[in-house]
């Protein structure tokens, strides 16, 4: 079963590289990382492109906008979600 990974992320520049290396430590192989970038002003997109994830950008719209377009996007049996500053 794949699982999908879904990180609304809004100015999580300071956080959000921490994030994404820990996500993609997980045991559990069959994985996918979508970060979903909420209209952040920092450098958040930048980060995200240091790494194996989807990335997607939308006008801020608040976290469970975010979390939504994430989950429409996921290919995953199962829908994990997450914030970008656990």
């Amino acid at each position: 079963m794949m699982a999908s990974i879904i990180i609304p992320a809004h100015n999580a520049a300071a956080t959000l590289a921490e994030c994404l290396t820990a996500c993609l430590e997980q045991g559990y192989s069959r994985n996918e990382v979508i970060v979903v970038d909420d209209g952040s002003s920092d450098d958040t997109p930048r980060i995200a492109g240091q790494f194996p994830v989807e990335f997607v950008r939308q006008e801020q719209q608040g976290p469970a906008a975010a979390r939504n377009h994430g989950a429409r996007m996921a290919k995953g049996e199962l829908l994990i979600f997450t914030d970008s500053d656990c």
